[in-house]
């Protein structure tokens, strides 16, 4: 969960690298760094908190100078925040530089080993023991000594490393977390993600686990940890920069927001005709008879990601009548799962990258289950560890907190039901009268953000509280789920969601006079019910705060605010339902005056356990 950028090449690296570092640092911002190789040897200048401290250091000491160099910003995973454990970390020669994402599960073992040998460590941190053992293999091959060590290291890993007595060689490896090299004319950068490469070059080669890669000025060459070479197939990043540029927005979640009726549009095109009555899903298409027959749907994943999965079982029970379970993807690779012959699994992610979900799958696949993948980033470790899947189509999405992402993720799942169920027993014309339903869907959005002044306004009457619940039945009380997590990433303030029929059977006891509480009100199959709830919230002095669709009346006389969607068939409503969640949350982090991209204690891509 860190932001890795390294370069080689004919132009002074520093400005490269704090470039990229900036376009990374949603990956981790506990604290930052850069390394240089010069006449000097190895030069390094590190910072507690953002880059733009490491950017103040710089200056002071008139910046680095060289033409190979690396950088780093941290989310800590080992060690505390402090100057002494920011990457980039030296070996107690100062020979070896490194940088590194993932974690070194035997990290302590080796340090062990190593202090035997009479290595002295300065940090806590399991990434001094990676370069350190390196150092301590090193026998004028960086290359060589890289492949060596990581034969010895157990965990996830992508690294970039440069050695003071080798100034024309970058080396990279990567296992279980990513890693690309971005190929330029006489000049390469490697980068953990495309956002630090494509204001330089389009084309890239994603580094597989157990591979490295030697980069000079001349080329590079690629080969396993065990030195068998690899012919790596260069490819064009599908990412253009103008897409993770600001623009005007005030913060990327509120571009993020706003860009929902795009992405939306983005992921449906081409995947829906409506005059057949049926969903074209290419990217499943061959595996579409084994999907049908199976018995058994299994979603897996994390965090928002899960919420969406959720949306998904609802879905496939209702549309495409298989059974489904959704599992945490932490829990479900420690558990003993039962993967019978006609199981399907489906893992959910944003990134493509996310440890738990990865591990849950191969363990599921080794069992047997055809691997499905929902996921946003092409080429990623999920999209190529499946048999099949659907790309989100979103475009990249750099706010910490989850928007646009999750909508795409629950509009694949809608179509992959619609998809199923049409193959099974719906009808043509329900699949159109859907189909139709969904075309609407980002027209409808854009209404909805359109409100989000009267939302802040809202959210301004309640932002001082500091305990709320969000409430929802049905498919939407995966909603409020997703409502209660993002109000808790990034405005901090204590939020849960539940089903509502829950809340009486022993949170209601949490409910005292101001109380906010949010619910998922629109008209469907269970809307009495939920106005029961919303009494019982209102008899014991909570104040409502209700989602409902355009026109109802009722509502107006239970709650105390209130925001309209449009009416929408019932199974696709939490891809309108959740919009004023998201922004709900937007408002009271900007209100609270916290920085709504970088939350405390969070980074995007979560590639470690």
């Amino acid at each position: 969960m860190c932001g890795i950028v390294a370069y080689i090449g004919t132009k002074e690296a520093q400005p490269l690298l704090i470039e990229g570092l900036k376009r990374l640092e949603y990956r981790g911002y506990d604290s930052a760094g850069i390394a240089v190789v010069n006449d000097n040897g190895i030069e390094i200048e590190r910072a507690v908190g953002r880059v733009s401290c490491l950017e103040d250091n710089l200056e002071a000491r008139g910046g680095l100078r060289g033409t190979l160099g690396i950088a780093h910003t941290r989310w800590a995973t080992h060690g505390e925040v402090t100057l002494r454990n920011a990457h980039p970390h030296t070996d107690d020669s100062h020979t070896i530089a490194l940088i590194h994402n993932g974690i070194i599960e035997n990290y302590a073992a080796l340090r062990t080993y190593l202090e035997e040998k009479g290595r002295k460590f300065v940090t806590e941190t399991d990434t001094e023991v990676l370069t350190t053992l390196i150092a301590e293999l090193y026998d004028g091959d960086l290359e060589h000594a890289v492949q060596a060590a990581l034969r010895e290291v157990t965990g996830a890993y992508a690294i970039a490393v440069i050695c003071a007595t080798e100034p024309d060689t970058l080396v990279a490896a990567r296992k279980g977390s990513p890693l690309i090299v971005g190929v330029g004319n006489g000049e390469y950068i490697v980068a953990s993600d495309g956002a630090a490469i494509v204001s330089h070059t389009s084309r890239a080669v994603l580094l597989e686990d157990y591979q490295v890669c030697k980069i000079t000025r001349d080329g590079f060459h690629t080969t396993t940890i065990d030195n068998v070479p690899v012919t790596p197939q260069i490819r064009q990043l599908e990412m253009e920069l103008e897409q993770i540029e600001l623009g005007d927005h005030p913060h990327y979640m509120h571009k993020e927001i706003f860009e929902q009726p795009r992405s939306l549009r983005n992921t449906m095109r081409g995947r829906l005709d409506r005059n057949e009555g049926r969903v074209v899903l290419g990217g499943v298409g061959q595996y579409a008879r084994e999907l049908v027959r199976a018995k058994r749907f299994i979603l897996t994943a994390q965090g928002t990601a899960l919420h969406a999965a959720m949306i998904g079982e609802y879905l496939i029970e209702d549309l495409a009548k298989i059974p489904c379970e959704v599992e945490y993807a932490s829990e479900l690779r420690y558990r003993n799962p039962i993967i019978e012959e006609g199981t399907v699994v489906m893992a959910v992610s944003q990134s493509g990258e996310t440890a738990d979900t990865l591990a849950a799958l191969q363990e599921v696949t080794d069992r047997g289950a055809l691997a499905l993948g929902v996921v946003n980033v092409v080429g990623s470790s999920i999209s190529r560890q499946t048999d099949a899947g659907v790309y989100l189509r979103v475009g990249p999405e750099i706010g910490v907190a989850s928007t646009k992402a999750f909508t795409g993720q629950v509009a694949v799942l809608a179509m992959l039901a619609m998809f199923l169920g049409r193959r099974k027993h719906m009808p043509a014309s329900q699949c159109s009268r859907l189909i139709e339903s969904l075309e609407r869907i980002p027209d409808q959005v854009e209404s909805i953000v359109k409100q989000s002044e009267s939302i802040r306004d809202i959210t301004s009457k309640y932002v001082d509280r500091e305990n709320w619940l969000f409430l929802g039945r049905g498919v939407n009380y995966p909603t409020a789920l997703e409502g209660a997590l993002k109000l808790k990433e990034i405005s901090y303030i204590h939020a849960e969601g539940m089903p509502a029929a829950e809340m009486k059977h022993g949170p209601i006891a949490l409910i005292n006079d101001g109380m906010p509480v949010v619910f998922i009100a629109n008209q469907g199959a269970q809307y009495d019910k939920v106005i029961s709830n919303i009494e019982q919230v209102r008899s014991r002095g909570g104040r409502v705060i209700a989602v409902a669709t355009e026109g109802d009346k009722q509502i107006r006389t239970v709650a105390d605010d209130v925001v309209f969607v449009p009416d929408i068939p019932e199974p696709l409503s939490p891809l309108l339902t959740v919009i004023p969640l998201q922004l709900l949350a937007y408002h009271a982090a900007v209100l609270r005056g916290h920085d709504v991209d970088k939350p405390r204690n969070l980074a995007k891509s979560v590639t470690v356990e």
